[in-house]
């Protein structure tokens, strides 16, 4: 069976393929459908792999039914048996081809037959003909002409969000100096900064913060378009844009361009707002983000853009109200924004994150899970966690909560024979004096009288 990282990885990418579905992108499905699986998809895990339309359909019906695990490849009943044409055979099949284009099929079969590269009772020579077929325009790609590049904007808004990190000011944290990062996600269609906020990191943890924080404030786009930035590379991330239903794309490398309306955000902030903070401004994080949000909302929100024809970012955003789709179920809102790790619990039933040990059900010891938690709930003294979700491939097993060692000490044990841990006294064994030994002992009583 195939691990949790990898079917997750199956499904981001199957997701990838379908979003332009979801997005209404797409007029007709069906050409899309057709065009997608015109050339070979390069799926994680398959490699290379030849798909039809209807299968794109399919995935798109069972994420509409089911969700991004309903992308998830399930078990085979023919696991372990040989394939067909597996990808190492493809990629043999097409550099014979290659190197004989004008050779029959029939004589290309027997050269790899003869090379050992399959046995004729493992792939059949309609099997070769039909790959053959459908992979011989890869032979013969022509160079693709320079692509034209277009300004754009979106029509409608929370069509795209475009997200950038932005180096901040220094702030005094004890007898040091800390760095701040700006977190800022912007709408294409009306300029507006749906969330921006400073922090001490620029990690996954920070990065979930504030997109579910943008999410909550101004609903939920469509697509989300980021660099290559190794936050938003990661599957985590993925994970929770694909639970929302919004694509996330990457520009090209070199390509920072791509997302031109974010960086010129930036350079407004540090002209407008960066040059003009005072030393109050920066005696925290807090006071840092409540200057910022201030004049977000003061200057930046309520000025006329000049790439709106006059109109400010958030009259533009709010005359399309009817196009923002905000979250109604925030229980199941939240769920889906649940940071998600694997681990193995162990023989005592326990797990570790984070440097804390949890303790769940005897019955899971051994078992590989996937623990899932919600970061907003942390301890701030002690950064530990109420309580932690286990799940085992997406089923619910069961919750894991902070070993109390002392409470663990007066539990009974089941399948021991001392049920409880008790202090023993042991007492001290009684001096017994032996047939025919002197004792050692001296009589001062008698030093000097007479025997």
């Amino acid at each position: 069976m195939l691990e949790e990282k990898v079917r997750m990885a199956i499904a981001l990418k199957r997701f990838s393929l379908i979003s332009p579905i979801l997005n209404g992108q797409i007029k007709r499905i069906g050409d899309y459908c057709a065009e997608v699986t015109s050339k070979p998809i390069d799926m994680p895990h398959y490699g290379l792999k030849n798909y039809s339309p209807n299968t794109i359909s399919a995935w798109y019906s069972d994420y509409v039914r089911y969700g991004l695990d309903g992308l998830k490849p399930q078990s085979r009943s023919d696991r372990g048996k040989s394939r067909a044409v597996t990808g190492e055979m493809a990629e043999k099949v097409l550099a014979k081809l290659s190197e004989y284009p004008k050779a029959p099929v029939t004589v290309l079969y027997d050269m790899l037959v003869e090379d050992r590269v399959f046995l004729k009772s493992e792939v059949s020579l309609a099997t070769v003909r039909r790959f053959i077929s459908a992979n011989a325009f890869n032979l013969n790609l022509e160079t693709e002409p320079a692509k034209e590049l277009f300004r754009f904007a979106k029509e409608n808004v929370n069509e795209l969000w475009q997200t950038d990190v932005m180096y901040g000011p220094y702030i005094k944290v004890g007898k040091k100096k800390q760095a701040t990062y700006l977190l800022a996600y912007l709408d294409d269609a009306s300029r507006l900064i749906t969330h921006a906020q400073f922090y001490f990191s620029q990690d996954m943890h920070s990065l979930r913060d504030s997109y579910k924080e943008a999410v909550l404030r101004r609903g939920i786009p469509k697509i989300l378009y980021t660099d290559n930035g190794k936050i938003y590379r990661c599957q985590a991330f993925e994970y929770l844009c694909a639970n929302i239903g919004v694509t996330l794309l990457h520009h090209g490398v070199r390509q920072a361009y791509m997302k031109g309306k974010i960086e010129r955000f930036f350079k407004t902030v540090r002209a407008r707002f960066l040059s003009c903070l005072k030393e109050h401004d920066l005696q925290s994080l807090g006071s840092l983000n409540e200057s910022f949000l201030q004049w977000l909302d003061i200057d930046y929100h309520k000025k006329p853009h000049t790439g709106l024809k006059g109109e400010t970012p958030l009259a533009f955003f709010l005359n399309q109200s009817q196009n923002i789709n905000l979250p109604t179920d925030l229980a199941d809102f939240n769920t889906k924004f649940l940071m998600k790790v694997a681990r193995t619990i162990k023989k005592d039933a326990t797990l570790s994150l984070n440097g804390h040990l949890y303790e769940t059900d005897m019955a899971l010891c051994g078992t590989r899970v996937d623990v899932k938690y919600d970061p907003d709930l942390v301890n701030a003294d002690t950064k530990t966690y109420p309580e932690l979700f286990l799940f085992k491939e997406d089923t619910p097993a069961g919750i894991a909560r902070l070993v109390n060692f002392n409470d663990n000490a007066k539990r009974k044990r089941a399948g021991h024979k001392s049920e409880q841990i008790t202090e023993q006294i042991v007492p001290k064994p009684a001096k017994v004096k032996q047939a025919g030994m002197k004792s050692h002992t001296i009589s001062y009583a008698n030093l000097g009288g007479d025997n």
